[in-house]
């Protein structure tokens, strides 16, 4: 696979306009041919900058009778300072997008690596777990890896988190206690292709920033990962810049 190859292609999309986003799992959506539908909003979040009412979105439909609500919100369309562009919204796509470019082998400074596993127990209680758990041959360390959603930004720097998140603490206490032992990695799936910069968040939760950089500088690598949307799929278009 190359970087220019869709990661992900989608599923045929119905395009409309967002009429509000609410209770957190619902988007009321007026489609092109003029049906308001209620959407399945697969993002807990705030959403900030990519909830804006009367922006483009796209849709999927699915046709299993058992869904309460056959339309998921997939993408919306932002226009800031004259760059248009596409943000995915569905969080339940960055970690398969990304084990399909793990196997790849996309993510170069990842190294060598013969194993992926998904979803491993890890940390002091082994109640958490990981995104992904690489390995290799030999003496080579563990890759634990952790996989972030990121949308929210300001012009072409992309931040995370964009509230405060004690999960998101939890994790990278977790990622830099595994140091040196293992390789710990947080991937910043950023998914809108117009950022070509990454910075923690400071202003949504300045203490996921401090542990950010504690945890660098305790050894634990940072993969700002930009992705291109739209309405054809995803691919992979190489690292954002981190800025610290």
């Amino acid at each position: 696979m190359e970087l220019t190859d869709w990661i992900y292609p989608y599923p045929p999309l119905l395009s409309g306009v967002l009429i509000k986003r609410y209770k957190r799992f619902f988007s009321d959506i007026e489609l092109d041919s003029g049906e308001v539908v209620t959407a399945h909003c697969p993002n807990t979040g705030p959403m900030t900058g990519v909830n804006r009412p009367g922006s483009r979105v796209m849709v999927s439909r699915s046709d299993n009778p058992n869904r309460t609500l056959p339309y998921t919100w997939e993408m919306i369309q932002v226009d800031e300072d004259g760059i248009c562009a596409w943000v995915g919204v569905n969080t339940a796509l960055p970690n398969r997008v990304v084990r399909s470019a793990l196997e790849a082998r996309l993510f170069a400074p990842l190294g060598s690596y013969q194993e992926i596993r998904g979803e491993v127990p890890y940390g002091q209680d082994r109640k958490s777990r990981v995104d992904f758990l690489l390995r290799g041959r030999g003496d080579a360390p563990p890759v634990y890896l952790e996989v972030k959603n990121t949308t929210w930004a300001l012009g072409s720097l992309a931040l995370f988190p964009d509230t405060v998140t004690e999960r998101g603490q939890k994790h990278l206490r977790e990622l830099a206690a595994l140091l040196p032992d293992a390789r710990s990695v947080m991937l910043y799936f950023i998914n809108r292709g117009d950022c070509t910069q990454f910075a923690p968040g400071d202003s949504a939760d300045p203490v996921y920033g401090q542990l950010l950089r504690a945890a660098i500088a305790q050894g634990l690598e940072v993969l700002p990962c930009r992705f291109e949307v739209s309405p054809a799929g995803i691919r992979y278009v190489g690292q954002a810049e981190l800025c610290l």
